[in-house]
């Protein structure tokens, strides 16, 4: 078996899954690789138990920017019962096909990153850019304690990040996923208000009809967005907003009539959408259900900065260069979900999310999530292109 695959199957099974996480493991893993490669490593306590591991590939030029590596060590939970082979037991099967929880989602990422260090060290190159390599937690829980407060703080001022890799999404078809920026997750609580009596008599003005009409404006709108995106087939879905009812609370028996009921929304918007015109939309539909509705925010995250992906931007040019070199054939995206990468972006650092896994089903956080070994083995050769070419980026204007 290649070592690159050995190593990968070694950290699948490090057991980082929620909701409790061996990030101390991980981290000891990762520290050991670094130190193998030569990496310097700086661990960075973001808040009690959740620790950012730096490792950093100096340039022959520290002044200028540096190029940022992103990824994170948490894996979300598994129902065993639906795995064909046990989720943190790293199984190959005759195919190539490796079996874990985080195979695609996202340490298989960490590792091509690491690999390809490796390749370029054993070959004798240095470049003027500083590599950094940050391997955050908490990803999978929104990001709260993990890459949302390093990007506060000043050992992460200290990287001088001047462009970041972090995670993307698998392909099914022959073209790479390429994310240049993300939908902004709302997640929101409406909670109804009404007269409560017994369950045996038409009580007027009730919580349950409130809701129901609530329900009825949301679900609209999501069926609206839902037929836009079906009816254009140049739309993704990072390019909708979608919109999902996933909590439902209220009653306390079977014959009385609840005096309140409150729903949940999980409301993914593309950096298209005008959010106040967005939140006013919201506001009038909770007027439209009657008095006693209310609306709060469980999270808003309010910044739409997306990536440069035109030609004349220095670090595109480099990233989409050697692509065309490869012949791989890009597809640019708003990524549907949330990661990490809003934080870099928010602190106006330019990041693209690319996790090289072309012609591979997308099971991130799905059953039997796997990678086949020649797909990420071809990823560590795409990242070996890569970073030369970004760490090799000429000196731009505002670094003299």
């Amino acid at each position: 078996e290649d070592p690159s695959v050995t190593l990968f199957r070694e950290y699948l099974r490090i057991d980082t899954v929620h909701p409790k996480p061996d990030y101390d493991a991980a981290i000891r893993f990762l520290e050991r690789v670094g130190t193998d490669l030569g990496l310097a490593c700086q661990k960075v306590e973001v808040c009690q138990g959740y620790v950012v591991l730096i490792l950093t590939w100096k340039g022959t030029n520290p002044r200028l920017r540096s190029i940022l590596l992103n990824s994170h060590t948490d894996v979300v939970p598994v129902f065993e019962e639906h795995w064909t082979y046990p989720p943190f037991e790293a199984v190959k099967d005759s195919q190539g096909n490796i079996y874990a929880r985080g195979a695609q989602d996202m340490k298989c990422v960490s590792i091509q990153y690491l690999e390809a260090i490796r390749r370029l060290k054993a070959e004798g190159k240095c470049f003027a850019r500083t590599i950094h390599l940050t391997f955050v937690p908490d990803e999978e829980m929104g990001g709260h304690k993990g890459m949302e407060m390093f990007v506060q703080r000043p050992e992460f001022r200290a990287l001088n990040v001047g462009f970041a890799l972090d995670e993307g999404l698998a392909s099914p078809s022959d073209t790479f996923s390429v994310f240049y920026g993300e939908k902004s997750p709302w997640w929101i609580k409406v909670k109804c208000v009404g007269s409560p009596g017994h369950g045996s008599r038409f009580i007027s003005n009730t919580a349950a009809e409130k809701m129901h009409k609530v329900i009825d404006s949301f679900l609209a709108f999501r069926e609206s967005e839902k037929q836009r995106l079906k009816s254009d087939s140049s739309l993704t879905l990072g390019d909708v907003t979608s919109l999902n009812l996933t909590m439902l609370e209220g009653g306390v028996s079977f014959n009385v009539v609840p005096s309140e009921m409150s729903a949940g929304f999980d409301v993914r918007i593309p950096p298209t959408v005008d959010l106040k015109a967005f939140e006013e939309q919201v506001a009038a539909w909770c007027r439209g259900a009657g008095d006693g509705v209310t609306y709060e925010f469980q999270q808003k995250y309010m910044d739409q900065h997306v990536t440069s992906t035109e030609e004349s931007d220095p670090w595109w040019k480099a990233f989409s260069g050697v692509c065309r070199d490869m012949k791989l054939q890009l597809k640019l995206e708003i990524f549907p979900a949330a990661t990490d990468s809003r934080y870099i972006r928010a602190v106006r650092h330019p990041a693209i999310g690319f996790s090289p896994m072309n012609c591979t089903p997308v099971l991130l956080h799905d059953h039997n999530e796997f990678l086949n070994e020649q797909v990420f083995l071809r990823g560590i050769d795409i990242y070996a292109h890569l970073l030369p070419a970004l760490a090799s980026v000429p000196p731009l204007p505002a670094e003299g």
